[in-house]
């Protein structure tokens, strides 16, 4: 139940005066929500120094400048086309107002020859001479009149504008009590020398200074106030999984040991360290609830599998889920590789399963005899029963949501589960996106995997590229070519245009995959592909993800300066998985912006998906990069990851020692983090806590 001193905070949008029907939705739209809290939210994104001038002298070109000086000429316009000029004049210069289609006697009321007005607006250069255009204030200092000293500006929407906002957002202000108490670290708060919450909202949205250094204080102030709201419910995640029983799983040392001597390769550091970590975690007796990141290639399904040997050993079984059909079959394939000849039974479970093999499975699931089953989505229907599930393994998470995950988990009680991720993402970010979960990292690459040579190439050698593409088809291989767009007309680089150029030109069975067909057709196009009935797979990018076929050697990305590094880089994973020499070709249209060339040559220089990350991250920021907006991280409201993710690491620590002492948040300073989790978590869809 929320705290009653926030229920003004909480009020709707319509209580503010001068709020409407016609209004109302326009503002719901701008801040994405209906209540003042969200317009408060909705902070400016800078602010306009509107302090006066000593002179014109010191005005730059470009910027927004506040100047006083005497109205000396007042020329009409020429011609319909044509503004209106008034002439200021300082004693050091002349400044000249221009005003199209205005009324010339309004402006000659306004602008007497002889008086002094003070005028705010944007300076710029008009042959040679300062010229302020329609100017955002006009005052007469002999009435005691002068523009604010400072005006935020916030981001807008048809039919707000920025003083409608600003005026509104200072209303607001008002539903904030004055004795919300200090839910900060103390000690922090001092060292920084930080204002209190209110005041530190007052300093944005209706600041009595121009003061930059205050800006930016009482927006960091936020910022920490957002992350310790998110790191205390993450704290609570962490602290209410560690009070439940989970079945303790013993560790299988032997069983895991006998996996890992039938494998053709030696195992990474990092696979055997993360395995350890899994294995300690599932002989706990509290729930597992990890996170397995690892680059594309870096092995994650063979940490999976030997923590089923585990779960296995112990009587448990495992339940292995992926998001689509083929990534599911493609899954018990290798499991089944893996785990069979050791004596266990491996199962698959997807919505294409009928009949008398359907039910075999169902009954092997509830009898036990089946150990490991890989499946869709249908792994969690109603009919599914397992006979003692005790760990479940979700491959490439981000494509399930919570609730997935949780009618999974209700299949048994209390069991283990590792979450599985093949989307590097910055090591700073890691904090925000799996805050309630473990990490464990994969950050080496199997022995003897071959890197693949990547190029950038102009699409006016694209004739070269299908050349190449012909004779890798000849030899055998196969290769995807992937296309930006479905199907745009006057655009030839889109996959409906290029499956049916290249089946033309080349000859060979070709095949078409984009986000536009139907599941199962999407499935059958893949395995297809997988198969090897067709030689080359046309698609947009829906094949980034989990698609493994070891005799694909050549990745052709069109138009690859639109796309992001961490999804080229995903793209280029899906190559490389053979013995033979493979290779990235991404076409390009030049010219090439700097940015656009910084991205493909970091992709040419480098197959490190932590350091990919990295350099996409500082590119781009966080919004755009695959997996950050699909775990949750863009859900702040205040927070600039860019800027702020050391903030994370702070407020972690705090939250994580509040909680550790008062684990019921019953004393002063848990009563206060209660506070700001209700303010600043309103839309956190944490992962699986339970």
């Amino acid at each position: 139940m929320r705290d009653e001193r926030l229920f003004p905070m909480f009020a709707g949008l319509e209580t503010l005066t001068g709020v409407g029907p016609k209004l109302k939705p326009l503002l719901e739209r701008l801040v994405d929500g209906d209540t003042l809290w969200d317009l408060l939210l909705h902070l400016p994104e800078r602010w306009v120094d509107r302090r006066v001038r000593a002179s014109f002298e010191q005005v730059v070109f470009g910027e927004v400048a506040t100047v006083q000086g005497e109205v000396h000429a007042y020329q009409a316009p020429y011609s319909d086309k044509a503004p209106h000029r008034i002439q200021l004049f300082d004693g050091t210069g002349f400044l000249t107002l221009a005003f199209f289609r205005a009324d010339g006697r309004w402006l000659q009321g306004q602008f007497p020859i002889g008086s002094t007005r003070i005028v705010s607006g944007r300076v710029e250069d008009f042959n040679g001479e300062r010229q302020m255009t329609h100017p955002d204030y006009i005052v007469d200092p002999a009435k005691g009149d002068r523009p604010p000293e400072v005006e935020p500006i916030y981001g807008l929407t048809a039919g707000l504008t920025n003083k409608r906002v600003h005026a509104l957002a200072v209303q607001a202000l008002d539903s904030v009590p004055d004795d919300l108490p200090e839910w900060g670290d103390a000690h922090l708060v001092a060292q920084r020398g930080w204002v209190g919450f209110k005041a530190a909202l007052t300093g944005l949205h209706n600041p009595s200074v121009y003061d930059e250094e205050a800006f930016e204080a009482a927006r960091l102030r936020l910022a920490y106030d957002e992350a310790l709201a998110r790191e205390s419910a993450f704290a609570l995640a962490r602290a209410s999984r560690k009070r439940r029983n989970a079945p303790p799983i013993p560790k299988a040392q032997v069983a895991q040991s006998r996996l890992a001597r039938s494998l053709p390769f030696r195992q990474t550091g990092a696979q055997v360290r993360a395995v350890a970590e899994i294995s300690d975690d599932m002989a706990s007796q509290s729930p597992m609830r990890r996170m397995l990141q690892g680059d594309v290639g870096s092995g994650k399904t063979l940490v999976g599998a030997l923590a089923a040997v585990q779960a296995a050993a112990g009587g448990f079984q495992s339940a292995f889920m992926a998001p689509t059909e083929v990534l599911a079959r493609q899954q018990y394939e290798t499991l089944d590789k893996l785990l069979s000849p050791l004596g266990y039974t491996v199962a698959s479970l997807t919505g294409r399963d009928k009949g008398a093999a359907r039910e075999g499975t169902l009954l092997g699931l509830a009898d036990g005899s089946i150990q490991v089953v890989a499946g869709t989505h249908a792994l969690f229907q109603e009919s599914v029963v397992f006979r003692n599930l005790g760990l479940i393994i979700v491959d490439e998470q981000h494509r399930f949501g919570v609730q997935d995950r949780m009618r999974l988990v209700g299949k048994a009680v209390s069991p283990h589960m590792l979450v599985m991720s093949a989307t590097p993402i910055p090591r700073t970010l890691a904090q925000a996106v799996h805050g309630d979960l473990d990490v464990t990292i994969l950050d080496e690459k199997p022995e003897g995997r071959k890197p693949v040579e990547t190029r950038a190439v102009p699409d006016t050698r694209i004739d070269e590229v299908v050349d190449a593409v012909g004779r890798a088809i000849r030899r055998g291989e196969r290769a995807f070519w992937v296309c930006p767009k479905v199907d745009v007309d006057d655009d030839d680089s889109t996959a409906v245009g290029r499956h049916a150029a290249l089946k033309d030109q080349l000859g060979v069975p070709v095949g078409l995959v984009h986000g536009r067909m139907k599941p199962t057709e999407k499935d059958s196009a893949l395995e297809d592909f997988r198969s090897g009935r067709t030689k080359i797979l046309v698609a947009t990018t829906v094949i980034e993800v989990g698609v493994d076929v070891p005799e694909a050697t050549i990745m052709v990305i069109e138009r690859a300066e639109g796309f992001g590094l961490a999804q080229l880089h995903q793209l280029r994973g899906r190559v490389g998985r053979g013995d033979k020499p493979s290779f990235c070709l991404l076409l390009y249209r030049p010219p090439l912006g700097d940015m656009a060339r910084e991205r493909l040559e970091t992709l040419r220089r480098t197959e490190d998906g932590f350091e990919i990350a990295e350099a996409d991250f500082k590119l781009r920021g966080p919004g755009d990069m695959l997996g950050i907006r699909q775990a949750g991280a863009t859900d702040y409201r205040i927070i600039d990851l860019s800027r702020h993710a050391d903030l994370l690491a702070i407020a972690k620590k705090d939250a994580t020692a509040v909680v550790e002492a008062d684990p019921d948040l019953a004393g002063p300073r848990g009563k206060a983090l209660r506070l700001v989790r209700e303010l600043l978590t309103p839309r956190l869809n944490a992962t699986a806590a339970n």
